[in-house]
């Protein structure tokens, strides 16, 4: 509304016989898609949202389509008598191209069925847009004349993108668009200059894969990825082209890729899903191994999560195939196999992924203020964080212990499970210890210490007896330091502690009080006679204990009941004027009376 307002307001400065209206569409477009649906990618809310616009423009401008029987109503440049039917040309168009990327993001992908609808509400869209640049052209300023041509020229890029044909022509039409945008993020405000170029760096990519599919760039598929890694609605198209050609080249790998080793064993892979699934979670970890210190943590978790479902894929085509395998022995072991080493690559990079959150726990752990305001970690959700990882631990020790034929390589994958549980337990019992710290419990803080101290170079001593390198040594050794530090404080400080608990003490008796000016519920000394704990050695309490409220409350006693007559109104007595005794009166009082 308020855009339509400005609209409006720009319509009534320009000549009244030939209005020239001014609408600043990318501003508006990318107002209503951020508020309603695309910034979480839901495309189907932003198309709901375009038709009941529409709606509700018809509804205004008195322009319906007939109450019974659909009577069509074009919209030409004698119709566009003020600003709002230049919007329902826009919001058409917008909900055509929403209801396109809607089917675009099923689940399992447009079937033939599905994609020639998608292709079809893409033709609707640069319809739509076209006849906006069209309209724009005689009835809006030269501003809004260059924003529609570049909102047309971009959606003619989109639909030749989909149609995978005409690259040239789509080409020209995303270097069009982009052009034009660069020009316009030269003037205007600032809010319109740097959604310019957000727009700029949106199409860039889609710039790049027509070059590359022109053969007239150099890039490699590796490059593409890295570019399909921006954000933004207008590079949604572009993703899922580029995934699908990403799935192509899987797909002709996957065909060389006939066996899976792990530790030791060699399975067969006959099911092409499988082979699929599998090849993009490799190159998943691949990735993420190659870029280890220059992603940051919340794409690294990104990667993580993608890589559990092609894992997850593969075990569901793996567990399809077991159900129809029927009674074939030598197939059913070759799948129970691979699934078992699917489960057991699955536990492993959930650990890595659980690892990756300690890690970022404590980077906040050590923080005294945040500058963006984040929430400062506690011990005990790291303590919670390594419950996790010795849950995974046991779970993929006790996975790859199982089975009749053991490999070496097994019995020292399961070995060196047990001496990351060990190490894990110590971490652990060493950031229990520091909750225990926090709350004032300065002997089981140091108790903790010593044993996570104990728990630490025994299994530092083990992965040296093991001759097993591993990146978790050099922080053991840390911890080890960490651990002596903190034990001798805690039990620094409850020396001391000991020393003031009288003159403490003292302090908090002599601070005993009937009364006092708390306005929350008080629990009163005299209400815990049965309770064996101290009211006054208690750290966390904050105000003086009390022994009993005074003045004492009001208490309900005993007394007569009141009698109440109530059928005293309800009964109608005997008239007594017969008997009451008559006044006399004299002679002369008779002729007066």
């Amino acid at each position: 509304m308020a855009s339509m307002e400005i609209d409006s307001a720009s319509s009534n400065a320009s000549d009244p016989d030939n209005p020239r209206f001014s609408i600043n569409v990318l501003q508006l477009l990318k107002s209503a898609q951020m508020q309603h649906g695309l910034r979480h990618g839901d495309y189907t809310r932003y198309r709901r949202y375009c038709t009941a616009r529409l709606r509700r423009l018809y509804k205004s401008l008195k322009f319906t389509h007939g109450r019974g029987k659909y009577t069509k109503r074009a919209i030409t440049q004698s119709t566009v008598t003020e600003v709002r039917f230049l919007h329902v040309v826009l919001y058409t168009a917008e909900r055509a191209w929403s209801h396109a990327m809607e089917k675009r993001q099923l689940p399992d992908g447009p079937n033939a069925r599905q994609r020639i609808y998608l292709i079809g509400r893409l033709r609707k869209a640069v319809k739509w847009a076209t006849l906006f640049a069209q309209l724009c052209a005689s009835k809006g300023d030269s501003r809004t004349s260059l924003e529609a041509e570049a909102y047309a020229s971009y959606m003619t890029g989109n639909l030749l993108f989909e149609q995978d044909r005409n690259w040239d022509i789509a080409l020209l039409n995303f270097k069009r668009s982009r052009a034009v945008y660069e020009e316009l993020g030269k003037v205007g405000d600032l809010e319109n200059q740097v959604l310019c170029r957000e727009r700029v760096e949106e199409l860039e990519p889609s710039i790049r894969y027509c070059l590359h599919k022109i053969g007239k760039s150099n890039i490699q598929a590796s490059e593409l990825l890295h570019i399909g890694e921006m954000e933004g609605p207008a590079l949604d198209l572009f993703k899922a082209k580029l995934e699908a050609v990403m799935s192509e080249a899987r797909s002709q790998q996957a065909v060389s890729m006939t066996e899976f080793h792990w530790l030791g064993h060699r399975f067969p892979i006959s099911n092409a899903k499988t082979r699929v699934s599998i090849l993009k979670a490799r190159e998943l970890e691949k990735d993420l191994q190659d870029s280890a210190d220059s992603l940051p943590a919340e794409k690294r978790l990104t990667i993580f999560d993608k890589i559990f479902t092609a894992y997850h894929e593969a075990r569901s085509s793996i567990r399809s195939d077991l159900v129809s395998a029927g009674n074939a022995e030598n197939v059913k072991d070759d799948l129970s196999g691979l699934d078992k080493a699917v489960s057991a690559m699955l536990g492993q990079r959930t650990i890595e992924r659980n690892q990756l959150l300690v890690k970022i726990a404590k980077s906040k752990l050590v923080r005294r203020h945040d500058e963006k305001n984040e929430k400062v970690t506690k011990p005990e959700e790291l303590v919670r964080l390594y419950d996790l990882l010795l849950q995974n631990i046991a779970d993929l020790s006790d996975l790859v212990s199982s089975g009749r034929d053991r490999k070496p390589e097994e019995v020292t994958f399961a070995e060196e499970c047990s001496l990351k549980s060990i190490a894990f337990r110590g971490e652990r019992c060493f950031y229990l210890a520091k909750s225990y710290s926090l709350a004032g419990k300065r002997a089981e803080a140091h108790v903790l210490y010593c044993h996570a101290r104990s728990l630490v170079e025994d299994a530092i001593q083990k992965f040296r007896s093991e001759n097993i390198s591993d990146p978790i040594i050099e922080e053991l050794k840390t911890l080890i330091e960490e651990c002596r530090a903190n034990s001798c404080i805690e039990h620094a400080t409850g020396i001391i502690e000991e020393i003031k608990a009288p003159e403490n003490l003292s302090n908090k008796i002599s601070n005993m009080s009937l009364t006092g000016a708390e306005k929350k519920p008080v629990k009163y000394l005299l209400q815990s006679l049965d309770n064996y704990e101290s009211a006054i050695a208690n750290s966390n309490t904050k105000s003086a204990p009390r022994i009993e409220a005074f003045p004492p409350a009001f208490q309900a006693i005993p007394r007569n009941p009141i009698v109440l007559d109530l059928a005293f109104n309800f009964i109608d007595f005997p008239s007594l004027e017969n008997r009451m005794k008559k006044d006399r009166k004299g002679f002369i009082s008779r002729l007066w009376g």
